[in-house]
């Protein structure tokens, strides 16, 4: 059986090729490709198509559903992710299996039995994986909340997360401030509310800060290469950004992605 790789994290990449191997000496890895563009150009040259693809899903150069929009991917496919645990779901409700990373070597051997069984299920009839695709991008979209519930005397109320213009944290105690200035309390902590919010639209710029883009006016150069950041609100003390988050945050002013390294 032909297994083709789509990883740009070379470690990764071998490491997965290695366990493999391991598990079924029959198994050959034929390729690993590092990019999107890489992917449709081998695909394109390269006929007939692996019996099955490993594919990480953020690659350095876009996401891999780019691949399948561009060339027909007849064979399944399994998505290297590290999604959260509702996207997961989706894809094992539409058959189609995962692999969480770091890849551990008993849930590999799990999905490489379980495309078998599929195959032996489904033999020629396996629909392509274009065909699922709209299906499987809708549903690994993040569901970000857009409303958060505030407290203010005894009373709750849902403040739409576009209206935000940053949460604060201090002394145990948790605050948000609105656009228009108005504060509430937040019974969730920073790390807790961090992954419920669209990361195009909020930053976590240290400890004590999140800010949403639209609260922005601009990023100012601080000693030691630092970044203070200025919104169109007062806060209650200085945001600063350490140098090692001075890269992410101009990234996410540009609206473009950012990993370390």
């Amino acid at each position: 059986m032909n297994i083709l790789i789509i990883e740009d994290e070379a470690k990764t990449a071998r490491e997965l090729k290695h366990m493999v191997q391991r598990l079924d000496k029959e198994l050959q890895v034929t390729a690993i490709l590092a990019s999107v563009k890489g992917a449709i150009d081998w695909f394109q040259q390269h006929h007939p198509v692996p019996d099955l693809v490993f594919s990480d899903i953020q690659l350095a150069d876009g996401l891999c559903f780019d691949i399948f929009r561009n060339v027909a991917v007849s064979c399944p496919v399994i998505f290297c992710t590290a999604f959260d645990q509702y996207a997961i779901q989706a894809f094992e409700a539409n058959g189609i299996d995962y692999l969480l990373k770091p890849v551990d070597e008993n849930r590999l051997a799990g999905s490489l039995r379980k495309y078998k069984q599929l195959k032996q299920v489904l033999g020629a009839k396996s629909p392509a994986i274009n065909d699922q695709l709209p299906a499987l991008l809708a549903q690994l979209q993040p569901r970000y909340k857009d409303r958060l519930l505030v407290f203010r005397n005894d009373q709750i109320i849902p403040v739409k997360t576009t209206d935000i213009a940053f949460i604060y944290s201090a002394g145990g105690m948790v605050s948000m401030c609105t656009r228009d200035r108005q504060v509430y309390s937040l019974r969730e902590v920073l790390d807790e509310l961090e992954p419920q919010l669209d990361p195009q639209l909020f930053f976590r710029a240290n400890r004590q800060f999140i800010i949403n883009r639209h609260a922005l006016i601009m990023a100012e150069h601080f000693f030691n290469r630092r970044l203070v950041v200025k919104l169109n609100v007062e806060t209650p003390e200085r945001i600063v950004v350490s140098k090692t988050k001075a890269p992410a945050l101009l990234a996410w002013m540009e609206g473009k992605p950012w990993t370390a390294g």
